[in-house]
């Protein structure tokens, strides 16, 4: 694997720094070698992350990461409002490439199309990766029915907001699955999935909204006629209810066709994650989030909601295991904190569908 330093200067353990995050915690393309951010420099970045020291260190600057973490790539680690570069990022990134380091990001905004970058790129001999580039329209595929079909359960993490936990829930969960022997395989839909190295996905809001059913769908299909796993895990974007994503878990329920469906929510955000500085949009209730899925669930014969997963931010273990027992006696339905319980009850409650 490629050694790698994330670049999340002010974003670190915020929603805007996700990639950064997922990265910290999962990676089976790059080896994680430490973390760019002056304002929590000196930390491990695993603490900071989830109070479990994972060894990764955080920096103040790209020269203290080359130094001290000796990497052959520089990692954007944000996810930010439009998928723009942030333009206190391009002095480093420009420093980075001068250094002969290779730069991945997964913006909307490609490296690969700034003139300044490339030429840096093309003196020095670095490589720039754009990992949310979709496949040329020529080649992309469209809806063909063809997940429905499949003698495997098809099961998408989707969610009450953006930013709360679908893509780690999904990979955990995945991890889960085989390792109680029920063989399942993951599906990334975003650009954090894609860089963690899932092996299967598509860059979901890059990709026309004429071809993002058929290119989810022929990735789910691929996954199984690679596998031929018992599960395939599909990551959620976004939420069904938000406003501001349009298609995204529409495309994700229509791509999969959902056996069953595994739902994240943060019981304390008040807010939307998305541009609290412009609409504090409120969350939704579990109860209304899940009547807009199964409203569409319904009209094509897929599953419902089988499980919840609690994010913990800003609660503390006593509220979250009241959560739990609330709403288990509510809906049901088995509900965990998938980083503070792991992903037992769900696993549990998947073998009796298989």
């Amino acid at each position: 694997m490629e050694k790698a330093v994330i670049l999340c200067d002010g974003y670190f353990g915020q929603s805007t720094g996700k990639t950064a995050n997922g990265l910290v915690r999962y990676s089976k393309r790059y080896e994680i070698a430490g973390v760019i951010d002056h304002t929590k420099a000196g930390r491990d970045a695993g603490d900071v992350l989830d109070g479990k020291p994972n060894g990764v260190p955080i920096v103040a600057n790209l020269k203290e990461a080359i130094e001290r973490c000796q990497p052959e790539t520089l990692i954007i680690g944000v996810a930010t409002f439009g998928g723009y570069i942030p333009k206190e990022f391009r002095p480093v990134i420009r420093e980075a490439i001068e250094h002969r380091l290779n730069v991945v990001a997964g913006l909307h905004e490609f490296l690969n199309d700034d003139p300044e970058f490339v030429k840096l790129a093309e003196a020095h001999g670095a490589r720039l990766v754009d990992v949310r580039k979709p496949r040329p329209i020529r080649e992309s595929k469209q809806f063909s029915d063809l997940a429905r079909k499949l003698p495997c359960l098809r099961i998408p993490v989707l969610g009450t907001d953006g930013a709360i936990g679908k893509r780690t829930t999904a990979l955990l969960l995945t991890d889960a699955l085989n390792a109680a022997g029920v063989p399942a395989a993951f599906v990334a839909t975003g650009q954090t999935g894609l860089l963690q190295g899932s092996a299967y996905g598509v860059p979901l809001d890059s990709i026309k909204a004429d071809f993002m059913v058929g290119e989810l769908e022929s990735e789910v299909v691929r996954a199984y006629d690679e596998t031929r796993a018992r599960v395939i895990v599909v990551e959620g974007q976004g939420s069904i209810s938000h406003p501001a994503y349009v298609c995204g878990t529409r495309a994700i329920i229509m791509a999969s066709m959902p056996s069953a469906i595994l739902m994240m929510h943060a019981p304390a955000r008040k807010t939307r994650s998305f541009r609290r500085d412009i609409v504090a949009w409120p969350m939704p209730t579990v109860d209304e989030e899940i009547e807009w899925l199964q409203f569409y669930t319904r009209r094509i014969g897929g599953g419902k909601v089988v499980g919840i997963g609690i994010n913990h931010e800003n609660m503390t273990r006593d509220e979250v295991e009241a959560v739990v027992g609330t709403f288990e006696q509510k809906y049901g339905i088995p509900t965990a904190d998938p980083l503070w319980h792991g992903c037992g009850k769900f696993v549990a409650a998947i073998q009796r569908m298989t």
